[in-house]
């Protein structure tokens, strides 16, 4: 068992060790863009180092996903119950609303409002993330068996026992599944903050593409990668701890 556990573990410390390296040795790394692109200057990034660029990434990333996941459950909850279920279409409609609409016009119209900075990232990194989560959600709440609501049921537990103490654990493993999605989706879209002043991994990407230099977008690309295959795989882990044999609760992929 131990075996199994360290072996699964692996690629997770091994990717986290990479991760960590790049990010401390990333501007000794200078020497290297030079030899590979001669014809550029070498990539000196003085306004903040990669581990605070990260710290701050992680940071927005982390608030928006959290508050995501408890609206987005909160809302799952509310459309499942009776009183709820006539506005499973709006909540659908507008979840799908906050993704499709592109982030970076999602900025444009909060920058007005929230002034540049981290708060407009975290606004739309929230509306990007929001849809996995809900469907997710619904689905695993949905999928728990009408005979385990029966027999919770039969026993005389109240309707909020009976969320807490069954719907809940079992529709778990659907519930990290979005947010899963949710937080790698955010990773990723969380670099588009540095054009309004948020301190990102995106910062070195887009001084690259004004300054027309790619070791710059390297720079930035290359941590945002490992950072979300990270987080990826972490939450694929606890995913799998999670999971309860109950085939009717399946997540939405």
């Amino acid at each position: 068992m131990r075996r199994s556990l360290s072996c699964a573990a692996s690629p997770i410390l091994w990717v986290g060790l990479l991760f960590a390296a790049l990010l401390i040795g990333m501007p000794r790394l200078a020497p290297f863009f030079h030899w590979a692109f001669p014809r550029v200057d070498p990539p000196v990034f003085g306004r903040a180092s990669f581990v605070e660029l990260w710290l701050s990434h992680a940071g927005l990333v982390a608030v928006a996903s959290l508050a995501a996941t408890l609206i987005g459950v909160a809302l799952a909850i509310f459309v499942t119950r009776p009183g709820g279920r006539d506005f499973r279409g709006i909540v659908n409609a507008l979840a799908t609303i906050g993704q499709t609409f592109p982030p970076a016009a999602v900025l444009a119209l909060a920058v007005p409002a929230l002034g540049f900075g981290p708060r407009p990232t975290i606004v739309a990194l929230f509306l990007y993330g929001l849809l996995p989560i809900v469907e997710n959600a619904i689905a695993g709440l949905e999928g728990v068996a009408p005979a385990v609501r029966d027999a919770a049921q039969g026993m005389g537990i109240s309707a909020w026992q009976l969320l807490r103490d069954v719907e809940l654990p079992l529709a778990a493993p659907a519930i990290l599944a979005g947010v899963r999605v949710s937080v790698t989706i955010a990773i990723g879209t969380a670099t588009i903050g540095s054009t309004v002043g948020a301190l990102t991994l995106g910062t070195p990407i887009f001084d690259g593409l004004a300054a027309n230099k790619l070791p710059f977008v390297i720079e930035g690309a290359v941590p945002v990668a490992l950072f979300a295959i990270l987080t990826d795989m972490i939450f694929a882990r606890l995913e799998r701890s999670l999971r309860i044999p109950n085939a009717d609760a399946r997540p939405i992929r």
